[in-house]
């Protein structure tokens, strides 16, 4: 039975959207990525726009409600924002909760310019974590 992780933020429109493009992009079939959100929306734009400049599609991700997943059994489950830890419901098995905050990029709300530029350090933080989070995990990279 494959890997499987979940993510999880608030509304599941960025900073969960894009863990869930790296998680797919550089396990590939070696785990089952899933994100969600404690009160999801929409998936934004530009978390689509800034993971497309690396060459991840998210395009067709959907914004899903945690409740949906109640009845999956996660090996992680991954909270990237503070609310979302703080209001994460129960879910099943014997999954290890791990928590990572990071800045919401959305609150920026100077021009397009400066808006993308802290959207792609987020991301970047968020690329790097996903690195480091499968090497201290020994999950398998495929070749």
């Amino acid at each position: 039975m494959p890997l499987k992780i979940i993510v999880i933020c608030t509304g599941n429109s960025i900073r969960s959207q894009i863990a869930h493009g790296f998680f797919e992009y550089f396990l590939k079939n070696n785990a089952e990525i899933f994100s969600a959100g404690t009160n999801p929306c929409f998936v934004h734009p530009n978390a689509i726009k800034v993971m497309a400049e690396l060459g991840i599609d998210i395009s067709k991700h959907t914004s899903d409600n945690i409740n949906k997943y109640s009845s999956i059994h996660f090996d992680f489950i991954i909270t990237v924002c503070d609310y979302a830890k703080l209001v994460c419901p129960y879910l099943p098995g014997t999954g290890i909760r791990i928590h990572h905050g990071f800045e919401d990029p959305s609150i920026l709300r100077n021009s397009d310019k400066h808006v993308l530029s802290n959207f792609r350090r987020v991301r970047d933080e968020i690329k790097n974590y996903c690195l480091n989070f499968i090497k201290e995990n020994n999950l398998t990279l495929p070749n």
